[in-house]
């Protein structure tokens, strides 16, 4: 029987289409993976967020309104005193603070004013924004001013030196830093809304903590701590090594030749 020569472009072709389809069944693992971890149970927006929200805010760290994320708190108080919320965050989440003054009549105001939102972690420890306004002034003719602060990302374990924000309660304070001392004591009202954004693997570190920090069990992220130990570069690393290793095989078989050639007599 005449012996077969495999010729070696039908040999490349092969691999390549091999690899090729190991690639796309990896990528459609992955992305069912992914689809899953989306569509597993968890609270739904509605239900996380059918407590009413608060209308009162506290006078200091101690006495702070606990707000939900993505909850719009709101208060009445007089110029020139401090107001207190507080709101979780967790591993991996991006916090923003937004904030709303409305401010008393402009025929009873004397000048212009100077609003303020600071942000602190579950330490005290003030918080500086990445993004945002977090102090504007208005003229004695303006109605609102607005504010908002952006922090860094919050990583699930950092050294005890770091000031990186890292999960558990975060306070935020709003008051009017400068205004005519005539002015103090005018009522006015403000508005108040933490949101997070899920920034996933990218700020991902090795280590988390044993509790959140000043973290209170009346105000915990939508389902609850996830305490760090998942993060979606998981996936990435398994997609990577399985890949890896379809290369590797690839490229074995198209360096290791095709064996004897027929025309050499056996025992030479």
């Amino acid at each position: 029987m005449p012996n077969t020569i495999t010729h070696p472009g039908g040999q490349l072709m092969r691999t390549v289409r091999t690899l090729a389809a190991a690639a796309l069944v990896g990528a459609a693992l992955l992305g069912g993976a992914q689809a899953a971890l989306a569509d597993s149970p968890s609270p739904s927006p509605s239900a996380a967020k059918s407590d009413a929200a608060p209308t009162e805010a506290g006078t200091a760290f101690r006495t702070a309104v606990a707000v939900r994320q993505g909850q719009k708190a709101t208060a009445s108080a007089s110029s020139g005193d401090y107001l207190y919320w507080m709101f979780p965050a967790d591993a991996g989440q991006r916090p923003t603070v937004a904030a709303k003054v409305t401010l008393p009549e402009a025929a009873s105001r004397h000048g212009a004013s100077t609003w303020r939102i600071d942000v602190y972690d579950g330490l005290r420890r003030r918080q500086p924004c990445m993004y945002g306004t977090q102090s504007r002034s208005a003229g004695q003719d303006a109605t609102a001013v607005e504010l908002s602060c952006t922090l860094r990302p919050t990583v699930a374990w950092a050294d005890t030196w770091s000031t990186d924000p890292l999960p558990g309660s975060y306070y935020v304070r709003l008051t009017a830093v400068s205004l005519p001392d005539t002015d103090r004591g005018l009522p006015f009202t403000a508005e108040v809304e933490p949101t997070v954004l899920d920034t996933g693997g990218a700020h991902a570190v090795d280590g988390s903590l044993a509790t959140p920090l000043g973290a209170r069990s009346s105000v915990e992220p939508d389902g609850g701590w996830a305490s760090g130990w998942w993060t979606d570069r998981w996936l990435w690393t398994a997609a990577g090594g399985v890949l890896a290793a379809l290369a590797g095989v690839g490229g074995y078989r198209l360096t290791r030749g095709r064996g004897r050639p027929s025309r050499v007599p056996h025992g030479a």
